[in-house]
């Protein structure tokens, strides 16, 4: 955040957190209110029941808590469907990506 991305932040730039419980937490919350004092849209992860990031985001997707271990991949679940919605609001098609030949090594 500090020497890069900080400064395409604007009111039209939708910011994606994962602000879950866990060791960078504070960080994690100091990077939003940067992103707010920038006018910027917060789209926050969040463990069921936090309080202090709801206060701050946009929008929150809450995932129920659990151990550090197992955070990625309860995180990635709602990124994934984000993601696919917005490809299909896009008009994207999500079954036959651009390029995909190029990526996969066919035998």
């Amino acid at each position: 955040m500090k020497h890069g991305p900080i400064a395409l932040i604007d009111e039209a730039m939708p910011v994606i957190v994962i602000a879950t419980k866990g060791a960078s937490y504070e960080k994690v919350v100091s990077n939003i209110q940067e992103v707010k004092a920038r006018k910027g849209k917060i789209i926050a992860i969040v463990t069921e029941g936090d309080t202090v990031v709801k206060g701050l985001a946009d929008h929150t997707i809450e995932i129920p808590e659990t151990s550090d271990q197992l955070v990625p991949l309860l995180s990635v679940v709602p990124l994934q469907l984000f993601s696919y919605h917005v490809a299909v609001m896009r008009g994207c098609n999500v079954d036959q990506p651009r390029n995909l030949a190029k990526s996969v090594t066919v035998e």
